[in-house]
């Protein structure tokens, strides 16, 4: 990851390791497993915010460190705990996209190939389909959720619309990864019943989007240094 604090990254990366060796599987997590998940993205952001950088580029370590914050409230246990986290991670996405939009619009955007129309239309397809297997089976909390829904869907289009320039491709993985581990945390918390299932789902997950994260904000950094327009 050129122009990151090297260290910071690596512990980030070890505490990613060590997150989902030992806690993600996890039902009962802690104050240890909650930190460890959450120096996993907020010595991430640490780093990028690190980086030299201006205009929109701030919201890049926003967007991280609001998923740290997001990382703590999920780890914790609760309906209040829960409607933190979700807001957290809405507004990180809304970062990720803003920057996103705002860079690309200073570049230029360069048309829809129809492979990106074709990436557009199955994203609507994805998040519209939570309303048949999703919504349904989340109660109280359905318009939180709908609402997080459109957000991530944002941040998607926002990726996929990011015009030729160094760190598109990380960038549009990373958010397909971030967009993934949202769809299975939503089948681990509210779809699936047996419990060996949900400690698979969780394994897969975790890597996902600590994955995503640091490709979306690698790109980000690539997209920068390319011009900041």
């Amino acid at each position: 990851m050129g122009g990151y604090p090297q260290g910071l990254v690596a512990l980030a990366l070890v505490a990613a390791v060590v997150y989902g060796a030992r806690f993600a599987a996890s039902d009962a997590k802690g104050w240890l497993g909650a930190g460890v998940k959450t120096v996993s993205t907020g010595f991430l952001a640490l780093a990028v915010a690190l980086v030299p950088g201006g205009g929109w580029f701030w919201l890049v370590p926003l967007g991280l460190a609001l998923g740290a914050l997001g990382d703590l409230c999920l780890a914790l246990r609760g309906e209040r705990m829960f409607l933190a986290g979700v807001g957290a991670f809405g507004l990180g996405h809304l970062a990720y996209a803003g920057g996103l939009l705002a860079r690309s619009s200073g570049i230029g955007f360069d048309g829809l190939s129809g492979g990106e129309i074709g990436a557009l239309v199955i994203l609507a397809g994805m998040l519209l389909s939570t309303e048949v297997w999703l919504a349904p089976r989340t109660g109280a909390l359905r318009w939180p959720v709908r609402g997080y829904v459109v957000v991530i869907g944002l941040m998607g289009a926002a990726a996929v619309l990011v015009p030729a320039a160094p760190g598109q491709g990380a960038l549009r993985l990373g958010a397909g990864l971030f967009i993934g581990s949202d769809l299975l945390l939503a089948v681990q918390l509210f779809v699936a019943r047996d419990a060996g299932l949900r400690r698979r789902l969780a394994l897969v997950l975790w890597p996902a989007y600590w994955g995503g994260q640091a490709l979306i904000v690698w790109g980000a950094v690539a997209f920068w240094q390319a011009g900041p327009g």
